[in-house]
């Protein structure tokens, strides 16, 4: 069984045992989370497409990780003009293994 999630603005493809990072999301290490917006949800040959949502249906995880990504540099430069800006940004991310999905 499979399922397509909506979580902080973007779409997965998941299934019972996977890992995923989608953005931080509050909790602790070891929280359920229970994702309620699936937009579709398939088994096998039978494939249930949601009308935005699939009606009474959740995917349910762990958390196992709150952490941060790797440091990206955000440089700004202008020629000619002597303007030169220059920043890093770590983006706060949840690890979370999908248990069950309940159809």
């Amino acid at each position: 069984m499979y399922a397509v999630i909506r979580s902080g603005g973007k779409q997965r493809r998941v299934m019972p045992g996977d890992t995923l990072k989608i953005e931080k999301i509050p909790g602790a290490i070891g929280d359920t989370v229970t994702f309620g917006e699936v937009l579709l949800a398939g088994d096998g040959d039978v494939v249930t497409v949601g009308n935005p949502i699939v009606e009474n249906t959740s995917v349910s995880g762990v958390i196992t990780r709150q952490a941060r990504g790797k440091k990206i540099t955000v440089f700004k430069y202008k020629r000619r003009k002597g303007f030169r800006r220059k920043k890093g940004h770590r983006q706060a991310f949840t690890q979370v293994e999908i248990r069950s999905i309940d159809a």
